[in-house]
């Protein structure tokens, strides 16, 4: 079911950013506001789960009022509410599910419930319109996952991380280097300093296998380093990041490439936080500039993080498919993307 101007008002409150935004037509931004917690989480070295849900409770109101301010659109004018189901962290799940659904009752206005990790992908929708079959590579801070999908809203995981996300190893290494939280953006600033000259091992798994592993190349860098204290011996923190990034990249890339061309698809997207990572940007629109026939889609910057246009975006195709969320709708903090 389609219709001209949908107006969708997303909500996303997984894990440590509370966002609202209005997108129209599952394409154009109206609004994409976004009120981070990572000053609030930093001096803990990880997200607490408790401060995340209390600081979504604070600011959502605000938020959602501020998306729609920044809109200039009125509740009358809202097609539909998308808000992320999971998975993410329960209570903050909670908070953007009730306010969601508080929302569709009072202003009887249909409720959609979307998958974050589908909300990371369709963010590219915000940017060009998808050709299928097409892959996405999901690389975030609890998820590193490579998708194949034929149609919209048809989602199957050919590859998975079989231990740490990419982003939980870049968090583990930026803590052994004294970096603070979070590790990621930090790790690839230090990397354009030094040089990938430290011998660091690649888990390619099975010959066929696109999953990933990166709790092994984690431990082989925190030992190189004790290994070297040990010893007396001073390492090059940016070196260390350089080798670490590139062992990093290197699987990401070559894993994706080899699904990209074994499954024939049209485009490839790249989605997630860690898709703001610099080494890895550059690495794939390396690899894919020498393929034919496939179109690869890096999205800019302030797509790539936790935001609401994308969970809008993603909700836009759900609604159109008549899809809707019931007033019982809960957190799921396990959803699966292929359900």
């Amino acid at each position: 079911m389609k219709q001209e101007n949908l107006v969708i008002l997303g909500i996303e409150t997984s894990c440590d950013e509370t966002a609202a935004a209005v997108v129209q037509n599952g394409k154009e931004i109206l609004s994409n506001v976004v009120a981070s917690q990572i000053e609030s989480h930093r001096r803990f070295g990880g997200v607490v789960p408790e401060l995340a849900s209390r600081h979504h409770v604070e600011q959502i109101t605000i938020t959602i009022e501020e998306a729609m301010k920044q809109a200039e659109v009125s509740f009358e004018e809202i097609d539909a509410v998308a808000v992320t189901e999971g998975p993410g962290l329960v209570g903050a799940l909670l908070v953007g599910v009730n306010a969601a659904k508080a929302l569709a009752f009072s202003r009887n206005i249909p409720l959609v419930g979307v998958h974050h990790i589908a909300g990371h992908i369709y963010a590219n929708r915000l940017i060009t319109d998808f050709m299928f079959p097409l892959l996405s590579l999901v690389v975030s801070g609890g998820h590193t996952e490579i998708v194949y999908m034929e149609k919209h809203g048809s989602f199957k995981v050919i590859g998975e991380t079989r231990d740490d996300a990419a982003g939980e190893a870049y968090d583990k290494v930026a803590r052994t280097l004294n970096l603070p939280y979070p590790g990621g953006p930090h790790i690839d600033r230090l990397a354009q300093e030094g040089s990938a000259n430290i011998d660091l091992p690649r888990a390619w798994l099975d010959e066929d296998s696109y999953d990933f592993s990166f709790s092994g190349l984690k431990s082989a860098v925190i030992n190189t380093l004790h290994n070297a204290e040990q010893r007396g011996e001073n390492i090059s923190p940016a070196n260390l990041a350089a080798s670490f990034q590139e062992s990093v990249v290197e699987v990401l890339t070559k894993k994706t490439v080899r699904a990209a061309k074994e499954l024939r698809v049209k485009q490839v997207l790249l989605a997630g936080g860690v898709a703001a990572n610099k080494g890895l940007r550059e690495s794939l629109a390396s690899a894919f500039r020498q393929m034919d026939g496939v179109d690869l889609v890096i999205p800019p910057l302030y797509l790539c993080t936790d935001n609401a246009a994308m969970i809008a975006a993603a909700g836009t195709v759900l609604f159109e498919a008549g899809k809707r969320g019931a007033l019982d709708m809960n957190a799921h903090p396990g959803l699966d993307i292929e359900q």
